[in-house]
């Protein structure tokens, strides 16, 4: 697959600073306790996975210490065997030993993610639909797990409430209805641009929903195969442009089932909240 262009680090530094000062608490006593000289340190795969998160580690060896020598093996996105070589790192002992931590945490929770994500991937490849995360994040951590579903080849729902509308139940309860929520964000609630995206939990639902002229698209929620098939039928019937994605319930085991009834993107929350741990490691030398 194509490079995945990381966040610029301007975006993410301070959380960096944060996750190092939570980490060392007052002293890092066992560090103190060894003596400071040159060593190298390499990080390998313990299992298969998709590598995400290298650029964060390696601001994390830089925060602690400049002067370190880094040397990539992979890029983001790639795919390690057990044993394989993620990164060479050379220079002092207690600066690889005091970011160690806190580099690998991150590799490996944004390696799970991107792994996940393409296992999803994968198993929809050939059908129109595309996978995607939802804002279904880690407080402080969301822009880069966003990062690594796109690192597993997966794509982006929205990043915050302002990169988009998505009026879902409780909005439609608060408004009265599809047709006035609706009505009320094209009167100006939210910036023209922006695309117009409701929830429904059934065809009557999502008939109302393709009938309004400023939708474009529709959030088919929690609904069986044969009724999001249903759902396509009903959009080509309506001669409706609006997109359709399926959400819910989302696994590997039937996620090619829900792609091939034609929809054209499918959520899952599970990426970023569900995601096990992708297992590296790091050996000095």
């Amino acid at each position: 697959m194509e490079p995945v262009v990381p966040p610029h680090p301007l975006s993410y530094r301070e959380q960096l600073r944060s996750f190092l000062r939570e980490d060392w608490g007052t002293q890092d006593w066992s560090t103190a306790a060894v003596p400071d000289r040159p060593m190298r340190g390499r990080i390998l795969a313990k299992s298969g996975l998709v590598l995400a998160g290298l650029p964060m580690a390696i601001e994390v060896f830089r925060m602690v210490d400049p002067n370190l020598d880094m040397r990539p093996r992979v890029r983001d996105g790639d795919w390690m065997s057990p044993g394989d070589l993620a990164l060479e790192i050379e220079g002092s002992s207690r600066a690889i030993l005091q970011a160690e931590r806190v580099a690998l945490n991150l590799l490996q929770r944004l390696s799970g993610t991107a792994t996940l994500a393409r296992a999803f991937s994968d198993a929809v490849a050939g059908t129109r639909a595309r996978i995607l995360d939802t804002r279904k994040t880690t407080p402080g951590l969301k822009l880069l797990e966003k990062y690594a579903v796109r690192c597993g080849g997966a794509f982006n729902h929205r990043h915050t409430l302002g990169d988009g509308v998505l009026l879902k139940e409780n909005h439609l309860a608060a408004a009265g209805g599809i047709r006035p929520a609706v009505q009320r964000v094209r009167a100006g609630a939210a910036p023209s641009l922006l695309r117009v995206e409701v929830e429904v939990q059934t065809l009557d639902q999502l008939r109302e929903a393709l009938d309004c002229p400023d939708v474009d698209g529709a959030l088919l929620d929690h609904m069986d195969v044969e009724t999001l098939r249903e759902s396509v039928v009903v959009r080509e019937a309506m001669g409706s442009r609006a997109f359709l994605e399926a959400s819910g319930n989302v696994t590997l085991e039937r996620v090619r089932a829900i792609a091939e009834t034609g929809v054209d993107y499918i959520s899952v929350g599970a990426l970023t909240h569900s995601a096990p741990a992708a297992d590296l490691s790091l050996l000095m030398g």
